[in-house]
């Protein structure tokens, strides 16, 4: 049996345990493993682990890639715009600069490479499809193999990254107004 402590002694005790813990932190590994029962080691306790929105990181990421278009190719710009009044040299001139300046943006962030390699126009002949990089059009009927005609050789990123955000940085604003003074 273990003798008591008088209720003095154990507030003094307290008191002192209390700032050694706060402060030592090899005293407070040693306490810690102490006030588990016999033969029981008690688990380390795990940080709380930071709460993580998949659909705004997914959201956020979609934004920059826009933004990003906007500043190199004036993509938002073009498609905001009313081009019915305009006539086709103008689309034409502006879809130029348009399509120069978003082309620039995409290839210095991403990797993009043909899903076919054959020439668009010429016979295939596909063993297997994958329906996720294949899309079979026309009269489909029956099972592989298919012959046919490649019309879209399709796209694939084989590699994508985005500038890191800035914090602090509003997502949502594409491209802020601009004010001449």
């Amino acid at each position: 049996m273990t003798d008591s402590l008088p209720l003095a002694t154990r507030v003094w005790f307290a008191w002192i345990c209390f700032f050694r813990v706060l402060f030592d932190g090899e005293f407070a590994a040693r306490a810690f493993r102490v006030r588990a029962p016999d033969g029981v080691e008690p688990e380390e306790p795990k940080p709380p682990e930071p709460q993580v929105d998949e659909a705004a990181l997914v959201r956020a990421g979609a934004l920059q890639l826009l933004g990003l278009l906007q500043r190199e190719g004036r993509l938002v710009d073009f498609i905001q715009q009313d081009i019915a009044t305009f006539d086709d040299e103008d689309v034409a001139a502006a879809a130029r600069v348009v399509h120069d300046g978003c082309r620039r943006a995409i290839a210095s962030h991403a990797d993009i490479q043909p899903v076919r390699s054959e020439a668009e126009g010429g016979s295939i002949t596909l063993e297997k499809v994958d329906a996720d990089a294949i899309k079979l059009t026309g009269n489909v009927s029956g099972s592989a193999p298919y012959s046919g005609t490649l019309r879209h050789r399709g796209w694939r990123a084989a590699d994508f990254t985005l500038p890191r955000a800035m914090e602090g940085h509003d997502p949502t604003i594409l491209a802020p107004a601009e004010v001449e003074l």
